[in-house]
């Protein structure tokens, strides 16, 4: 009788559960048995975990072997226990020494041939183990880069079932031939497979800090919704574009993830551990650390949104422009029910997807950008009304943005059409990114001092009873948007986006605290109504 213990790690999301896989052999007829809640993918390991230990020199044994996974109430998912339940059955055989193997986690998936290959979540697989206080981890050689992100854990990357068990059993470690570098690495293959969130919009515009080929100089004109983007960058806050056809919108909401802040090393765990998971890290750069863009077309499901999906729960489009920005283009052509289902993320800054096999968690703290046109048609405007759609039909499209939704988004600008004479190749260009980037970054500053020792980092994170108790506007600041409350032109958490925005402002400007006019423009901002106050921060004012 033999018996040997591994561990390996269950996903369930984003967070990890460590699994200790266990490998039992008993006298009888040679069956292999696999228990503890494992999915297709999983029961499959049988047959692999076989073929790769004989084609790796080992000897499979010839006994009743029965491999079980514990907690067994956890259900497993995925290729990624290959690893740990063969070197399992080795130590239950006594290739390998069984005490070797009891501290150690393994993650990564083995070919009929013997080689590791890399699987989804490599990233938050080794931060469970870490916090469960496992010191060492084995992965596949072409994920260790990911793997190493984390502190206080030694990795060992492997190619091959062969060479592990040459390290593991302190033997000269065999010679592979080389791979053929013309092509692709067939090991990278499965991290990128249809479903895994590919479709949802992910693309490199916007995700290079300072981005040379979308300048915000490009944009002609549109003074307001420059600096509508500006406040968003620099507070956090939502933004709703409003305009006609060919305005602009899209070209603003493309550069507004240029000017935002790298992020820090916190951020770019958590987004790199979503983009993990679903998939989408760029090859060689294991660390995501520019804010993500994510733009998903108007037929996305609730689904593709928010995330979800068949068999186990995969991120949408919301995680996975965590700490970056959600662009909906032409948002009333989405369905109520997904936009709606945008609401609990919007004000939680996470999403819960309730399945029949468990609860699953994903962040989701992002910085929407709304775009719509004003009617079915786009010509709909107060200054030149060329529109040919029926006033009904006008509501009608308008009202597919519920109220509760719009309640949620700080900055509302309507995009007017560019005139001839900004077009000219005489009319002055606007800021460029970096110049905009800069005192984005700036504010930021002044806020995270400002919110120092709080578990906020932006204005917009910041309750409202917080602003109103231990941070004050200026005396008289607040009298204006007090009487929009009064008067219902506000609800009270509009006032309290009106006061964050505020405060956005005041930090953009270099202020301490908001004064009425910084209040005037949030309020402007907010509603759409003009108040006499500068549409300009900085240079420009």
């Amino acid at each position: 009788m033999g018996f040997a213990r591994t561990c390996s790690v269950a996903l369930v999301g984003v967070e990890g559960v460590v699994v200790e896989v266990q490998a039992d052999l008993e006298p009888g007829v040679a069956a292999f048995t696999l228990v503890g809640l494992p999915d297709k993918s999983l029961t499959e390991s049988r047959d692999r975990v076989r073929a790769a230990v004989v084609n790796s020199g080992g000897e499979w044994p010839q006994k009743k072997l029965t491999v079980g996974l514990s907690p067994a109430s956890v259900p497993k998912a995925g290729s990624g226990f290959d690893l740990a339940v063969a070197c399992a059955v080795l130590g239950a055989a006594e290739r390998i020494d069984p005490r070797v193997l009891a501290d150690i986690v393994m993650i990564g998936e083995l070919g009929l041939d013997g080689r590791v290959r890399p699987v989804r979540g490599i990233l938050p697989a080794v931060l469970a183990a870490a916090d469960a206080g496992y010191e060492q981890v084995v992965v596949p050689e072409c994920a260790a880069a990911e793997a190493s992100l984390v502190p206080g854990v030694s990795v060992l990357g492997v190619r091959s079932l062969r060479r592990l068990i040459a390290v593991l059993t302190d033997e000269p470690v065999p010679e592979e031939d080389p791979d053929d570098r013309d092509r692709p690495d067939p090991l990278l293959a499965g991290l990128r497979v249809p479903g895994t969130g590919a479709a949802t919009g992910m693309h490199g515009i916007g995700a290079a800090q300072h981005d040379q080929g979308h300048d915000l100089a490009d944009v002609v004109g549109q003074h307001s919704a420059r600096t509508a983007v500006e406040v968003a960058a620099a507070g956090g806050h939502h933004l709703f574009l409003e305009g006609p056809p060919g305005a602009g919108k899209t070209m603003l909401a493309e550069r507004l993830p240029s000017i935002l802040p790298p992020l820090d090393r916190q951020a770019s765990l958590e987004v790199t551990a979503v983009h993990s998971v679903a998939g989408l890290l760029p090859p060689g750069k294991p660390l995501v650390d520019t804010a993500p863009y994510c733009a998903p077309h108007h037929s996305a499901t609730m689904q593709a949104l928010v995330g979800g999906g068949p068999g186990t729960a995969r991120p949408g489009a919301v995680s996975l422009s965590h700490r970056g920005v959600l662009f909906l283009d032409e948002t009333p052509e989405f369905s109520g029910k997904a936009l709606d289902a945008l609401r609990q993320p919007l004000e939680a800054g996470h999403v819960v997807i309730a399945r029949s096999a468990g609860v699953v968690r994903f962040p989701a703290r992002f910085l929407m950008v709304l775009a719509a046109n004003p009617c079915p048609c786009g010509r709909f405007s107060s200054v030149n009304d060329h529109c040919e759609c029926p006033p009904a039909a006008v509501r009608r499209y308008q009202a597919r943005l519920s109220g509760p939704l719009l309640d949620r988004v700080d900055l509302r600008v309507e995009v007017d059409r560019v005139t001839r004479s900004e077009l000219s190749a005489n009319a002055a260009r606007g800021e460029t990114t970096v110049t905009v980037a800069d005192r984005v970054r700036a504010a930021r500053e002044r806020a995270a001092a400002r919110l120092a020792g709080t578990p906020w980092r932006t204005n917009s994170e910041v309750p409202g009873r917080e602003l109103r108790s231990r941070w004050h506007a200026a005396p008289g600041a607040m009298d204006d948007a007090e009487r929009c409350l009064e008067r219902g032109m506000l609800s009270a958490r509009g006032l309290d986006r009106v006061l964050r925005v505020a405060w956005t402002v005041a930090d953009l400007c270099g202020r301490d605290r908001p004064d009425a006019s910084d209040v005037g423009l949030a309020l402007q901002l907010r509603t759409g109504v003009p108040r006499g106050v500068p549409m300009r921060i900085g240079a420009a004012v």
